[in-house]
């Protein structure tokens, strides 16, 4: 008689896991998929065995090319460490809130971007960051990392502390760069999982630390995705004052997540590109220019004498060669491919026409102001849509949104809905400028601004902060009437609003088994296990937060609906139901079932300890074959 196994599912649902990506954790489940045979007892990897594993491809050696410095391995930890926090949306400061699918963050950006890594992972197409240059001046992030969450809510004033400090990194300090390196390493590494493929990241940078952040880049983003280094002439007029030469250019690193996957875009044709192209002989073809016939690299079958309409012989000049053999040269004289000059005296040359060239031009490295603007121009259109009281609040820093635009032609289609970060957000240019290029082409792109808090020289009326400025300048852009109707826009797609959330402490106060082993922590445990809803919380911020958490983008699509008299918030059409009811019932339970979708979170207060209808509840969303069953 054979034995019955034994029914192992769980008499209650799993709690959602309200940490953000473990990156680790998925590192380590990503080795031993690969390597089976390095699983320990515990579910480790063994790197005994993984070194047998790989042979000769392990490199033990010490002495390696890289860079290090104090601090890189608390990089690390930081990265590694998931976040607790959670963000709080804010449809009051926000524009079009249940229909916009453009993001504003306020936030430390490297809890932020943990936040993002399971809604976003590998989604991102293209990343644009003006991070600090490391002038000298103070940081503005917090010298304990570590704890972003907690030093961005002392920060903000949310919660209660004394001594609050946070870093200044002048010359004179000893770890001047590796404050810096230690700053921006856990973040660009974070940013590259949100990458897509074919996406790229642009980055500012001035001298100061070109070489570190191209150095770091490499080691984040592997030196074969490396693309190019731009040089922005920012200022249209040197500087008299400068003390040696007057430095007139930043630059851009462009980094691919695969370089080989990306695949960038022409720029477009302009007037003045076409304007070369004429048509001196009224050539049947149409416009064209010409081009030199000798080249310098040796060709073998390129040395020959040619004879000009007048009769004048023509060999190639000293140290050059006929780019083409003689067999080709004559097909393409009998063809009026060759331009000889309007006597037929000259050296002969080949004919490019207009309606041969690819439609678009290829980008260059050096970007002039005249292209794609300059310092002076991106104070005028922030100032044009913020007005300011103080001029000490319009900062050196911001950047043309020309600028941007030309990064957007090169990296993004106009209908491929591709999605814009930016996690040192500033001012919003990266927001003013996607919206302007959507307008200018009919593109769908979106974006994601990122921006800590920073205190402005001078707070005036309810400009406070940099993201304030922010705000209101992307209301100012995506609000004032009658502007730029004469460019195209594609109706369909025309999202000018954005979503406003603020970075906090998790909704919901976490149960942790780590407690002192005195009464009294203990009582306080078990009053959280009751009641673990942080108060002046509301359902919406738990809804966004179920959101994040369980992998969904912050613009999901969320409907409420009624069901048995309770109210049920339909994401993503049906795919996932959050009830966020304080007394759930066996109908409610049977109603969400019959629904069937691929996911249900209840709020674990809902059950009022009543382990039957928790136990009845996983049972019914069973026999529906929902089997992802959650509670908060």
């Amino acid at each position: 008689m054979s034995e019955e196994k034994a029914d192992t599912t769980p008499i209650g649902p799993e709690r959602l896991d309200l940490r953000s990506h473990d990156i680790a954790d998925e590192r380590r489940q990503e080795l031993l998929r690969l390597f089976p045979e390095v699983r320990t007892d515990g579910g480790k990897v063994d790197f005994d065995r993984l070194k047998l594993s790989l042979g000769e491809s392990i490199d033990v050696g010490r002495e390696r090319y890289g860079l290090t410095w104090p601090g890189k391995a608390d990089c690390f930890k930081a990265i590694q460490t998931p976040s607790m926090g959670t963000l709080r949306p804010c449809p009051e400061e926000s524009v079009n809130f249940d229909t916009t699918e453009n993001l504003i963050i306020e936030g430390d950006n490297l809890e932020v971007l943990k936040l993002l890594q399971k809604s976003y992972l590998g989604k991102v197409k293209m990343i644009y960051i003006d991070p600090p240059y490391n002038t000298g001046n103070d940081f503005i992030y917090p010298d304990n990392y570590t704890e972003s969450l907690q030093t961005y809510l002392e920060y903000t004033g949310q919660v209660d502390s004394q001594g609050k400090k946070f870093s200044t990194n002048t010359e004179a300090d000893g770890r001047f760069h590796s404050k810096w390196l230690n700053m921006m390493y856990p973040r660009l590494y974070l940013a590259r999982n949100l990458l897509r493929d074919d996406g790229v990241i642009f980055i500012s940078i001035d001298d100061n630390e070109l070489d570190s952040l191209k150095r770091i880049c490499n080691e984040v983003f592997g030196d074969e995705n490396f693309i190019a280094t731009i040089i922005w002439q920012k200022y249209f007029s040197p500087k008299s004052t400068a003390r040696h030469l007057s430095t007139d250019h930043d630059y851009i690193l462009l980094y691919g997540r695969n370089a080989a996957s990306w695949d960038g875009a022409l720029l477009p044709r302009t007037d003045d590109a076409d304007a070369r192209y004429t048509n001196p002989d009224a050539d049947p073809r149409g416009d064209w220019t010409s081009a030199p016939l000798q080249a310098r690299n040796y060709y073998s079958r390129g040395t020959y004498e040619v004879v000009s309409p007048s009769g004048r012989k023509h060999w190639p000049p000293k140290g050059t060669y006929w780019r083409i053999s003689e067999d080709k040269f004559q097909q393409f004289d009998a063809d009026n491919r060759i331009w000889w000059g309007a006597d037929g005296d000259n050296v002969p040359r080949i004919k490019r026409f207009l309606t041969d060239v690819r439609q678009g031009i290829v980008p260059r490295t050096l970007w002039l102001h005249e292209e794609v603007g300059h310092t002076q121009e991106a104070k005028k259109e922030l100032l044009d849509n913020v007005r300011f009281q103080h001029t000490e609040n319009v900062l050196d820093s911001v950047k043309p949104t020309r600028l941007i635009r030309r990064m957007l032609q090169l990296s993004t289609k106009v209908n491929d809905r591709d999605t814009v970060l930016d996690f040192f957000g500033g001012s919003g240019t990266t927001a003013h400028a996607t919206t302007d290029q959507n307008q200018a082409d009919g593109g769908d792109r979106r974006f994601i601004i990122v921006q800590l808090p920073e205190p402005l020289p001078k707070p005036e009326g309810k400009l406070r902060t940099l993201i304030d400025i922010a705000l209101e300048r992307q209301r100012a852009v995506t609000q004032r009437p009658g502007r730029d109707e004469q460019m195209p826009l594609n109706k369909a797609t025309d999202d000018r609003g954005f979503r406003f959330f603020k970075l906090a402490e998790s909704n919901l106060r976490p149960w942790s088994a780590e407690v002192a082993p005195d009464a009294g922590a203990l009582e306080k445990q078990l009053d959280l296990h009751v009641d673990h809803i942080h108060t002046n919380r509301t359902s919406q911020d738990i809804l966004y937060e179920i959101l994040l958490k369980d992998g969904f983008p912050l613009t999901t699509t969320v409907e409420p609906i009624t069901l048995e008299g309770k109210t049920v918030f339909s994401v993503a059409r049906g795919a996932l139901l959050v009830c966020l009811e304080p007394e759930l019932t066996i109908e409610l339970v049977r109603a969400l079932a019959d629904r069937k979708p691929e996911r249900v979170v209840c709020l674990d207060a809902g059950f009022a300890g009543r382990d039957e209808l928790k136990a009845n509840a996983v049972q019914i969303f069973r026999s529906k074959d929902v089997k992802n069953f959650k509670t908060v």
